[in-house]
């Protein structure tokens, strides 16, 4: 086999991209993997993963440095400089905001699967449906009974814990051992599924943290550094899970610092031959060549990936046909809710720091309910003790302060609704040619806002936390809104959906493009709708079902 061919090419290395090489090669495709940027060794390159909070570099506070050189990343107060390098140097990869828009990525092997929350929850008819029975956007080409079967098959190998609760709008799956709700978390949500009879639910989250054991990898440890990297292999990412499968084919080649720069399309046969490759250290372009490919850069890259393969067949882009490309930019908006005080329990205590909450699924717009706005929205939260970073009003100095701070502080909780954003036509991307990246390429544009559906749910995201604190039993509880701007959630969806028409969309049930079915793409990119759960979960059913789907085409020629 010459070096630069192969039976598949895979771009990116997340979430999906990892999943779609694990898939091809043990179905015995040797594949090539391309990464835009460095390899991160899984346990050898988590440099921080060990720190005590004292070592890191200005006690790991956000430095004028930082505010000036991250002006995007900063927006996100949670995301300080212990793991600063595993995100974009955005002075070499920028971005136009025509509106606000707060892109957070991750440019190395692995993605952001070594930095994401880990909430891995399935999604119902509920979700699949509300396009065509709404009447919104274009109706998913796929249902429920679909991708069961893959939920379950990518649940089984990253491991997902979780409890069983035979909900219809959010199906249960294949889980290793929940973890434990603290004793507070316990008694709030026996009070919550009491008072709403059935109607709201509390669980635990369902997260990709193994609980025991696990396919080689060591159970979670409780230490709530999932996103320095994690040397026990417990949280699931490309490095401790996907990528080692892979590699141990002997199928796998990975090339990292490749910048994929567009698709090569052959009009002769009307499919794509290969990629265009931008080494991103010596600046050298090369191709390589492949029977299929698939495109897993994440959601707003792949897009542009997809646009800048511009041919003279498709001035705006492979996959362009339909109008759509680019279009129906959706998010999960967030950062509204409530939280109060817990009295009592001051004898309690809870073990370790659990990397997980807790989750309410939806209940708007289901079971009867009717509200004046489309869709709906769940929980994640958490009960906890207040730390030694507390106020405490009556003391500010002194060994009393210091002998305060070193016991734990009173019981709070908190709710944080996650919505769903509804795919808008007008909420779109596209190439700025006017401005280039560090490698002289065009950047994205991005133009894409909440509107008047998801503002009306975030009223209710607020009054329904209170509400089920109040009843729970908790005091003095408080609504807020912290304000919101798409992205902010990393949870980007949309800009090139599936679809049942190639006209209205740009991928087929299969997640192959219309236009070279020998391409899928399946991340972020192809949903048509939002849903309210985390959607990473989706990205690994969908990928593997679509490997599944291009080997057998493979066999029968047909692509």
């Amino acid at each position: 086999m010459a070096n630069n061919v192969y039976d598949a090419i895979v771009i990116g290395s997340g979430i999906s991209g990892g999943w779609a090489a694990k898939e091809l090669t043990e179905k015995g495709l040797k594949t090539i993997m391309f990464d835009r940027g460095r390899n991160i060794e899984h346990i050898k390159d988590y440099v921080n993963a060990t720190k005590a909070p004292w070592e890191f570099k200005d006690r790991n506070q956000k430095t004028q440095e930082i505010l000036k050189d991250y002006p995007v990343l900063v927006r996100d107060p949670g995301l300080l400089n212990n793991n600063l390098d595993y995100w974009v140097d955005e002075k070499e990869s920028p971005y136009v905001e025509v509106k606000r828009f707060d892109w957070f990525r991750g440019y190395h092997v692995g993605g952001r699967s070594l930095m994401w929350g880990r909430q891995s929850y399935r999604w119902s008819d509920l979700d699949f449906e509300g396009n065509l029975k709404d009447g919104v956007a274009v109706d998913w080409p796929i249902r429920y009974k679909d991708l069961a079967p893959w939920y379950s098959h990518v649940e089984r190998f990253a491991g997902i814990s979780g409890s069983l609760e035979g909900l219809p709008q959010l199906p249960d799956g294949d889980y290793l051992p929940a973890m434990d709700m603290n004793c507070v978390e316990k008694d709030v949500a026996a009070r919550i599924n009491k008072n709403y009879k059935g109607k709201r639910h509390m669980i635990i989250g369902r997260t990709a943290n193994i609980t025991i054991p696990h396919n080689g990898r060591t159970n979670c440890q409780y230490r709530n550094k999932c996103a320095m990297g994690c040397p026990f292999g417990a949280a699931f990412s490309t490095q401790s899970s996907t990528l080692p499968a892979a590699m141990a084919t002997g199928n796998l080649t990975l090339r990292p610092f490749s910048i994929v720069t567009q698709i090569l399309y052959d009009k002769e046969t009307k499919k794509a031959k290969g990629v265009e490759i931008l080494d991103a250290e010596t600046n050298q372009s090369y191709e390589y060549y492949a029977k299929v490919i698939f495109l897993n850069a994440s959601t707003l890259n792949s897009t542009w990936v997809l646009m800048n393969s511009a041919t003279d067949v498709w001035p705006d882009g492979l996959g362009s046909s339909s109008g759509e490309l680019g279009h129906n930019l959706m998010d999960h908006h967030f950062r509204a809710g409530a939280e109060g005080i817990v009295e009592g329990y001051e004898d309690r205590y809870y073990f370790g720091r659990r990397a997980n909450g807790i989750y309410i699924p939806r209940f708007r717009n289901f079971n009867g309910d009717k509200r004046d706005y489309l869709r709906g929205f769940g929980y994640q939260g958490g009960a906890s003790r207040e730390r030694w970073s507390r106020d405490i009003a009556e003391l500010n100095i002194g060994g009393e302060y210091k002998d305060a701070l070193g016991e734990p502080g009173q019981w709070t909780m908190g709710l944080t609704g996650f919505g769903e954003t509804l795919p808008y036509h007008d909420n779109k991307v596209f190439l700025d040619k006017n401005n280039k990246d560090k490698w002289g390429l065009p950047v994205l544009a991005i133009d894409a806002e909440i509107k008047e559906n998801e503002t009306k749910m975030r009223t209710d995201m607020m009054a329904d936390a209170q509400e089920m604190l109040e009843i729970a039993g908790l005091k003095n509880v408080k609504t807020y809104d912290h304000g919101y701007s798409l992205g902010a959630a990393i949870h980007e969806m949309g800009t090139a959906r599936m679809g049942h028409d190639p006209k209205t969309s740009v991928l087929n049930k299969h997640n192959q493009l219309w236009d070279a079915q020998n391409v899928y793409v399946t991340d972020g990119s192809a949903m048509v709708s939002s849903a309210c759960q985390n959607p990473s979960l989706t990205y690994m059913a969908m990928t593997a079902r679509a490997v599944d789907h291009a080997v057998g085409e493979l066999k029968k020629l047909n692509i």
